[in-house]
């Protein structure tokens, strides 16, 4: 996804979370590895491949419905505006699975299957603890977060806004985590664009930390002639050495982007207020751990969770 995002202001200076109401920048990046994997399920889960093939789409897979379920709030869209909100997918990646998907279900379809995966899959994972009172509670001051985000510049945050709350507390642990998400995403690219990094030097960038490998950065479908041409353009800068391997200007460049992506992403959390993130931080951990245990998430990701 898209990911993190930091802004290359954050080199000196106090940060916004700093100057506002207490949130520390590293309880801002915590919450986001909190929250990260209660919204991927969404991509993983058994259960949102079954709603997905109810809708036609294959499953071979997880790309067919990945990019219908995250982009179904943006309406039925093409590929060009998917690309440019997903911003580090190849083109014709999106442009492949964008281009038939609202032909085989509506956006408002795709919206309720969604829903109805989460709902199973929760349901599946955290069992009884799907009622707790701890997770209504948890669900709660997630919504209070999610629903103080600025949407302004921020396209799909701003999407997911306007969807509809469900009902059940557990539906609203997803749907706040989903904004919360995507508004730090939005974010991110701002800081990537701060940074001078297109979509695919984003990923030969990152990828040059050790983030995560190459490999996984490639499945995101640029060709290996777009990935040295990004490569090319890295090093000409004196970002990546002649291997591919970060030099110390990238590592710091990079560093500049993650934490200006938390900066970016600290409104809302500024608005909850630095007990009450510490309480939802507490209240996450154990649906944080019965997600990761569930083994349903990948143990790499693009996202670089734990090495950044």
């Amino acid at each position: 996804m898209s990911g993190n995002v930091d802004e290359t202001g954050g080199a000196g200076g106090a940060s916004v979370a700093e100057e506002g109401a207490g949130v520390e920048l590293g309880r801002v990046r915590q919450l986001w590895h909190l929250l990260e994997p209660l919204h991927a399920v969404l991509y993983y889960a058994p259960e949102a491949f079954e709603e997905a093939a109810a809708l036609g789409y294959g499953i071979e897979e997880r790309w067919p419905s990945y990019f219908p379920y995250r982009a179904a709030p943006l309406g039925a869209v093409g590929g060009g505006r998917v690309a440019s909100a997903f911003y580090s997918f190849s083109p014709r990646m999106v442009d492949e699975h964008i281009k038939s998907a609202w032909e085989k279900a509506s956006p408002d379809q795709v919206l309720a299957a969604r829903e109805r995966a989460v709902d199973r899959a929760y349901r599946a994972i955290f069992g009884d603890r799907v009622t707790s009172p701890e997770l209504a509670e948890a669900a709660a001051l997630a919504r209070r977060a999610a629903e103080a985000v600025n949407t302004a510049g921020r396209q799909l945050a701003a999407a997911n806004v306007d969807v509809a709350w469900p009902e059940a507390p557990h539906l609203q642990l997803w749907h706040a985590a989903t904004i919360l998400r995507e508004h730090r995403g939005d974010g991110h690219l701002a800081a990537l664009l701060v940074a001078g990094l297109d979509p695919v030097e984003s990923l030969v960038s990152f990828a040059a930390t050790g983030a995560a490998s190459v490999e996984r950065f490639e499945s995101r479908g640029w060709s290996p002639e777009e990935w040295r041409a990004g490569r090319g353009r890295l090093i000409a800068r004196g970002l990546v050495d002649e291997d591919g391997i970060a030099t110390d200007a990238g590592r710091e460049l990079r560093r500049q982007v993650e934490q200006h992506t938390d900066q970016l992403a600290a409104a809302p959390w500024q608005s909850l207020g630095p007990d009450a993130v510490a309480r939802l931080a507490d209240l996450l951990g154990e649906f944080w751990v019965a997600v990761l245990g569930s083994g349903l998430l990948p143990p790499e990701t693009t996202l670089g969770i734990g090495k950044v």
